[in-house]
């Protein structure tokens, strides 16, 4: 990540300085809660294609090999099944990271991850800095943490329904 002097470069996002809106540090947890429910909801979904399927075979005309599209079936839904504990089983085992978020006016943002929570609140000084000094110039080398978005929460959601009186904020 570096700041010149009117701009923000994170990776090869360039994000204009004047245009960040807000900078902070925030704690990322996995949606643990909500894997579950995506894994329940899809071993029923999975198990209920799988059972029609399997009647509708068995209904047919003359389905005269029946251990062998029975053997299919368990395999394909045992493939299944796999992916889908494979899958819950990482958000579950993943662990929330410190985050520096980096929001602009529009609907961009950067988030940096690192081990160290008092070197991103110094980062988030230096970029504030440099938001107020426009001249101001800086590079930090930042850790690289690949996660699947689909596995964390980012922030609040805001569900605001009419123009008056919302005050509604599902964490």
């Amino acid at each position: 990540m570096r700041v010149t002097k009117r701009l923000l470069w994170v990776g090869d996002a360039v994000y204009p300085l004047q245009n960040i809106a807000r900078v902070y540090v925030f704690l990322l947890h996995p949606e643990r809660k909500r894997a579950v429910f995506r894994f329940l909801k899809r071993v029923t979904i999975a198990s209920i294609v799988l059972l029609v399927i399997s009647l509708s075979n068995d209904a047919s005309p003359g389905a005269d090999d029946t251990g062998g599209s029975q053997a299919a079936f368990m395999t394909l839904g045992f493939a299944v099944l796999c992916y889908l504990v494979v899958d819950l089983v990482s958000v579950l085992l993943a662990q929330p990271h410190h985050v520096l978020a980096i929001e602009t006016n529009g609907n961009s943002t950067a988030l940096i991850a690192g081990s160290n929570l008092e070197a991103l609140r110094r980062l988030t000084q230096d970029l504030a800095y440099a938001i107020e000094n426009p001249g101001t110039e800086f590079q930090v080398r930042v850790e690289t943490l690949n996660i699947n978005p689909r596995s964390y929460q980012f922030g609040d959601n805001v569900n605001m329904y009419g123009g008056a009186n919302n005050v509604g904020i599902a964490r």
